[in-house]
């Protein structure tokens, strides 16, 4: 029988081998890029990966605390392993010593198992025979069975004891009948739920062979992903290697275009306000000189207006000198004549501006910009060749995994997976019947239980609620009487049947204990594996028995705890089962060949580009601005012009003190002749004052403008003449170098694209494709929940509630017997015929002094008055 269970138990583990566990995880290279995202679609799987007994576990956790209490040894990994190698021997000589050792070693292995086993065998000896004696000395009047009961001063205490005592017991009895039915409880449904569990194992199983050719066609067109992602890189040339080649050429071309850009401005602006002080200067010249025309001749009117006689009389005369004191002050304030042209730095601007600097510097800026276009004008045949080049990897790719192995071992593994499902499912039915005869059988043992304690709990109800302490032994009630009878009834039941019960809970316990030590905590920890991983163990050839099985090459390190764990991770049936012993995926992807096809192709990548930011017409044409002497102006003279006022006085207050003096002369011709007069100063204000005005402000900006921009002109130009040779050189004689470096790094792109897809792919085979975690999850169906969780530990929890509850059937009966004889109705009783030999407390409780008459054991009882 051993040895069918040792072969069962590797028919599992091999079962289990239709699924692929190991943990893997992708190489640091496919993230690499970061532009693509591959990932297998997700399987989704209808069997839970973990067993939960629910309300039920506290109590397995029970018998589990008292199994470690009678079982605490380890796993005996190394007495398993003697053991299994003993069973494939073709003989077995116990007379060897090393049989007798490996025989004592598993008795002090098993010593708590055998220790309780005879504790168990006992009680079933000695119950049956002490029940025999028992009611032999009792029919003999004997033990008990005589109707008297002598009364004694603690007997109520005693009474009371007794009765708290069994009514204890009870309860424990009582929960371990409740642990017997909740253990019985699911063996009526345990053959449903197996076929559903077995039904989802199936079907996920089923669901790990079907997806093979659907993950090997997701990984194919992933290339055509890769492949359109490689194209448009390919396509977008001008974009990838061409702005490569402009970002690093930014930096050092670009500054010198834009400070020359903007020296074209100053240029511009140093033409325009040349120009404005050209034109300020002229028009003041002009307006200066109208400015003293007109002076003059109001001044020369203002004189022969105060020739009036009226001048000649006091106190007109006063006002008279004073105006004409005053008219020295109706001159203009101006001297223009001292102030230099500008007319030949104008037309050294202008000489200037005769050569197109602006469009000789977009022509530089336009180079720039043409890089992109160029480098996909020069590379339209090298992208055209990498591109059928390109186009064969996916063939490669395809008749590589087309080649690989995994669904020839699926399919092998197909049959296996029929052939246990029929066998499933042909043999339920029986084993539905062989659950009913359980569930059936488990239930009479608990309702047998189940009727011994409600004789008790129907003996304490009656005889509690019935006795009466004032009622004498014979005279007790048929209540308290009934209660007694109960109590003998659950008595002889208990020994009548607790024997039986105790066969069944060690047989039950024996089994049970073992299989949960040795199989389900071995299982749990992984220990179990370790012993079915020994070299040479189950096959005296084979070094490992799984690679023997798979490959016929048992030196291929492929045992029953890697496979199991890796399926366990949800790793792929490659790894796991190592098939690059069969198959070398690497080697026939050969990624380092194809990126080598790829940098092959793109070694004939030559771009040639020729970037002139300024021509020797624009330099020159700087040069000759930096001399055209603008910055050699002195503009002392013309800012002292522009800081004075056109005339001596201010011509409007000159004009109202004439006007207010005139009011002072009394009326006639005078008085009015200098009143027009001063309507003419006005007039001379509007007409001259304002406009010079606003040509010396025009004037005053222009020089201010020209003064900025000049301010060390001279060492701009030649910064910017020395930046711009730098760049030059930069850009000339490193443009070669430039483009050798982003062609690398394009190139490095278009092929770590594929490099990415090719490792993936490599990974996805080896890790992630089929991943096999159905098998474990089936394995484990198999041995943690089917095995484990629905037979062994509802199996460990049923006999530990019926032991429990026989066991304690001994302490009830004793009970039991000694409460019965404080409720039954007894057929004589203690009479005694001195008053004062009647104990006090008897006398207290109502107990009269009998008269005692022992023949024939009939007692008739005559009552005696007590003393007075």
């Amino acid at each position: 029988m051993a040895r069918t269970f040792v072969f069962l138990l590797l028919l599992l583990l091999l079962l289990g081998l239709c699924g692929n566990p190991v943990s893997g995880e992708p190489p640091s290279s496919i993230d690499a890029l970061g532009d693509l995202d591959y990932e297998l679609p997700e399987t989704n799987y209808e069997t839970q990966d973990s067993y939960k007994p629910g309300h039920i576990g506290i109590l397995f956790q029970m018998v589990n605390v008292f199994l470690r209490t009678v079982q605490p040894n380890d796993f005996p990994e190394e007495i398993v392993r003697k053991v299994v190698k003993k069973m494939f021997e073709s003989s077995i000589n116990f007379d060897k010593p090393e049989n007798l050792i490996l025989s004592l070693k598993i008795l002090n292995y098993e010593i708590g198992v055998i220790i309780y086993t005879l504790l168990g065998l006992l009680f079933v000896i000695l119950m049956p025979l002490v029940g025999c004696f028992f009611c032999m000395c009792r029919c003999c009047n004997k033990c008990g069975g005589k109707m008297h009961q002598r009364q004694k001063e603690n007997g109520p205490f005693q009474r009371k004891c007794f009765a708290i005592s069994l009514l204890l017991i009870c309860i424990i009895i009582s929960f371990g009948i409740f642990c017997g039915f909740v253990a019985n409880h699911p063996v009526r449904n345990r053959v449903k739920r197996t076929r559903t569990l077995a039904n989802s194992n199936f079907k996920d199983l089923r669901t790990l062979l079907n997806q093979a050719p659907e993950q090997i066609q997701f990984i194919l067109a992933q290339y055509n992903t890769t492949k359109d992602k490689a194209f448009s890189d390919l396509n977008g040339i001008n974009l990838l290697l061409g702005g490569g080649i402009q970002e690093r050429l930014r930096p050092t071309v670009i500054p010198v275009l834009d400070e020359i850009k903007a020296m074209v401005t100053v240029i511009k602006e140093t033409k325009k306000a040349l120009e404005s002080m050209k034109n300020s200067l002229q028009s003041l010249r002009e307006e200066s000189a109208q400015l003293s025309s007109a002076l003059t001749n109001v001044k020369s009117s203002i004189q022969n207006s105060l020739s009036d006689p009226a001048c000649s009389v006091r106190p007109s005369s006063e006002t008279c000198n004073s105006i004409r004191t005053s008219l020295n002050q109706l001159e203009s304030n101006l001297d223009l004549n001292q102030l230099p042209p500008v007319d030949g730095e104008l037309d050294s601007v202008n000489d200037v501006l005769r050569t197109d600097l602006d469009g000789l510097v977009q022509k530089g800026y336009q180079s720039f910009n043409d890089i992109p276009n160029g480098v996909q004008h020069q590379t339209k045949n090298i992208i055209a060749d990498v591109k059928g080049m390109l186009n064969t990897i996916g063939s490669s790719v395809d008749r590589v995994t087309q080649r690989i192995p995994i669904e020839k071992t699926l399919s092998t593994f197909a049959v296996y997976i029929n052939n246990t499902e029929s066998y499933v499912n042909s043999n339920l039915h029986k084993w539905e019947e062989y659950d009913s005869y359980w569930w059936l059988g488990g239930l009479v043992v608990c309702c047998l239980l189940t009727l011994i304690a409600i004789y008790y709990y129907l003996g304490l109800l009656c005889g509690v609620c019935g006795y009466d302490r004032h009622a004498t032994p014979t005279r007790r009630g048929c209540v308290s009487h009934t209660g007694g009878v109960f109590l003998m009834v659950g008595v002889g039941l208990s020994f009548l049947f607790c024997w039986i019960l105790m066969i069944i809970v060690i047989v039950t316990f024996v089994i049970g204990t073992n299989v949960e030590k040795l199989i389900c905590e071995s299982y749990a920890n992984r220990k179990i594996f370790k012993v079915l991983d020994t070299p040479y163990l189950l096959n005296e050839n084979w070094q490992y028995y799984l690679s023997g099985i798979i490959y016929n090459k048992s030196d291929i390190n492929l045992t029953f705890g890697q496979v199991y764990s890796d399926c366990k991770n949800n790793r792929g049936i490659y790894a796991t089962l190592q098939l690059d012993n069969r198959f070398n995926i690497s080697k026939q992807l050969n990624i380092a060949q194809h990126i080598e096809s790829i940098n092959n192709e793109f070694e004939n990548l030559n771009v040639h580009l020729s970037i002139n930011l300024l021509d020797a017409a624009g330099r020159t044409n700087l040069e000759d601005f930096a001399a055209c002497g603008i910055d050699s102006i002195n503009y002392a003279p013309y800012l002292s012009q522009t800081g004075r006022h056109p005339a001596r006085v201010n011509l409007l207050s000159f004009a109202y003190d004439l006007e207010k003096k005139a009011n002072h002369l009394p009326p006639g011709n005078l008085r009015q002749s200098l009143k027009r007069e001063a309507e003419s100063i006005k007039m001379i204000h509007r007409l001259h004052i304002i406009p010079m005005e606003q040509s010396l402000g025009t004037l005053r900006q222009s020089i201010k403008t020209l003064q900025h921009i000049t301010h060390g002109l001279t060492g701009r130009i030649a910064k910017i003449i020395t930046t711009l040779d730098s760049a030059q050189n930069f850009v000339t004689n490193n443009i070669s170098s430039v483009i050798k470096d982003e062609a690398k790094k394009y190139v490095r792109t278009i092929a770590g694209h594929f490099e990415q897809y090719l490792l993936w792919v490599d990974f996805s085979i080896r890790e992630k494709m089929v991943s096999c975690t159905p098998v474990a999850t089936a394995l484990d169906s198999a041995v943690n929940v089917l095995l484990c969780g629905y037979i062994i530990r509802p199996l460990n929890l049923f006999w530990f509630g019926v032991g429990e509850a026989t066991v304690f059937l001994l302490p009830a009966l004793i009970f039991a017997v000694k409460l019965a004889k404080y409720y039954r109705r007894m057929n004589s009783e203690d009479v005694y015929d001195d008053v004062e030999t009647i104990p006090m407390k008897n006398m207290e409780n109502g107990n009269n002094g009998y008269h005692k008459d022992h023949l024939y054991g009939i007692h008739n009882p005559v009552m005696t008055s007590p003393p007075k």
